[in-house]
């Protein structure tokens, strides 16, 4: 018993601060787990188990054909957001870096920069349909009336 007590009073302070707060931690998520479990109802009815979104019942499948477009955002975001954030960092520390920080972030920037012409020209940022693509759609803003006369069944013999 006496070597427990020696090998637990070695550790230090920021060792039992630290053991504390895990304890801690797990306690109150098994506390809350426990009582959401035991407070919780038991009632399973058909309106439970149908899915509610802000007050709105859902209609039809959740898998929905988003356009790429939506992604090609994204990644803009990321790309850009990220730049911003290491360009801050440089200018932050522009002083003790010098003149092979300039370089570095003159190289980032090149690169970045190279990636954005490559997107732009593969077509990445045009928004706007093309002209070949507005003439081939033509039909569906106006389409051929239909002649009520015309029997298309009498074409197929």
């Amino acid at each position: 018993m006496h070597s427990l007590i020696a090998y637990i009073t070695r550790f230090a302070p920021q060792t039992w601060a630290l053991g504390t707060y895990v304890v801690a931690v797990f306690a109150i998520v098994g506390l809350m787990l426990g009582l959401s479990w035991v407070l919780g109802g038991r009632n399973h009815g058909r309106a439970k188990t149908e899915p509610f979104e802000s007050g709105v019942v859902s209609v039809g499948s959740a898998h929905l054909r988003i356009s790429a477009k939506f992604y090609l955002v994204a990644m803009f975001f990321v790309i850009f957001d990220l730049e911003a954030v290491f360009l801050y960092a440089w200018a932050v520390s522009v002083r003790q870096s010098g003149w092979s920080g300039f370089v570095e972030a003159a190289i980032f920037i090149l690169v970045l920069l190279a990636g954005l012409i490559y997107i732009w020209r593969l077509g990445g940022l045009d928004w706007a349909p093309t002209r070949t693509s507005i003439e081939a759609n033509r039909w569906l803003r106006h389409p051929q009336p239909v002649n009520p006369a015309h029997d298309p069944a009498a074409d197929k013999v």
